[in-house]
C-alpha cells in the first residue's frame, strides 16, 4: 500500500521518516524501533501514536509503502491481531 512519508533530510536525502500519511490521517513517527536494508529497499519499523508501522522506502525511486502494521491496546502494548502468531498484520 503506497503511502506518503515526511523525512528528515541530513547529510543524506531521506534519511529517515519523521511523518507518513495514510487514508486520510497523518501520522507522527514517535520512534523508529528498527531500521535494515534488503533488495527492495530500506525498512522502517517505526512506532506512531495507534501502533507499529513497517514502512520500506524502495530504490532507487524513493517510493514509499506501508508493508505491515500493529494495532497498540489500549494498555499500551501491541495487539496480536489474527493474522499469523507474530501478531503482524500483512498488506495483502
Amino acid at each position: 500500500m503506497k503511502v506518503r512519508v515526511e523525512c528528515y533530510a541530513g547529510r543524506k536525502a531521506e534519511e529517515r521518516p519523521i511523518r507518513f500519511h495514510l487514508g486520510g490521517h497523518d501520522y507522527l513517527v514517535e520512534e523508529i524501533v528498527d531500521q535494515w536494508y534488503g533488495r527492495d529497499g530500506s525498512f522502517f519499523k517505526v512506532r506512531a501514536n495507534d501502533g507499529l508501522y513497517i514502512l520500506r522506502c524502495g530504490e532507487p525511486g524513493g517510493e514509499w509503502s506501508l508493508e505491515s502494521f500493529r494495532r497498540a491496546t489500549s494498555f499500551g502494548t501491541e495487539s496480536n491481531g489474527s493474522r499469523g502468531s507474530d501478531g503482524w498484520l500483512a498488506d495483502g
